[in-house]
């Protein structure tokens, strides 16, 4: 007797309905990888040269070949090549086709994703010039090295000032006192 799967035994959904959405979603996306596997396959040297091996291969068999062993005539110029040819072409450009279309999918995620991450640059830009003028207004209120190199000059001419007027007192003092 065969196991039913956990899937089987919920009863909380009809048995065709179940997981429908995700098996649909998923033989989407394997067709898609399927198509563009193809159209990247086509898109290789490789193919060319095995296509045209293939051609040179039928167009040979079917002129070199002993009459009863061919099967496309060159004298109907080889229909069943140009059937076969034409059918890959036709399979080919649809394949082609939706593997480009997943490609402009892509692109467009890929575009709205750079459009984001510039807003989120721009915005942190504009930020961070805000709080770099931020930052020069709270410097114009702050001392410059400048200023502060003046202002210490200042008081040390003012204690030289100082200091050479109690040398003049104590010199002054000093022949009083003899």
């Amino acid at each position: 007797m065969a196991r039913a799967s956990r899937s089987d035994q919920r009863l909380d959904a009809p048995k065709g309905l179940r997981n429908s959405a995700k098996r649909n979603r998923a033989s989407k996306d394997r067709f898609g990888r399927f198509t563009e596997g193809v159209a990247r396959g086509m898109g290789t040297p490789w193919f060319l040269l095995g296509l045209s091996l293939f051609v040179i291969a039928w167009m040979a068999w079917n002129t070199l070949a002993p009459e009863s062993w061919r099967f496309d005539s060159i004298s109907l110029g080889f229909i069943a090549l140009t059937l076969v040819l034409s059918l890959q072409a036709s399979y080919a450009a649809p394949l082609i086709l939706l593997a480009q279309n997943r490609q402009d999918d892509r692109d467009r995620v890929q575009i709205e994703q750079d459009r984001q991450r510039s807003e989120r640059n721009l915005a942190d830009t504009e930020y961070l010039a805000r709080e770099v003028v931020a930052l020069r207004l709270a410097m114009r209120d702050m001392a410059s090295k400048d200023f502060i190199r003046s202002e210490l000059r200042a008081l040390l001419e003012q204690l030289d000032e100082r200091s050479d007027d109690r040398d003049d007192e104590t010199t002054d003092a000093e022949p009083n006192a003899r």
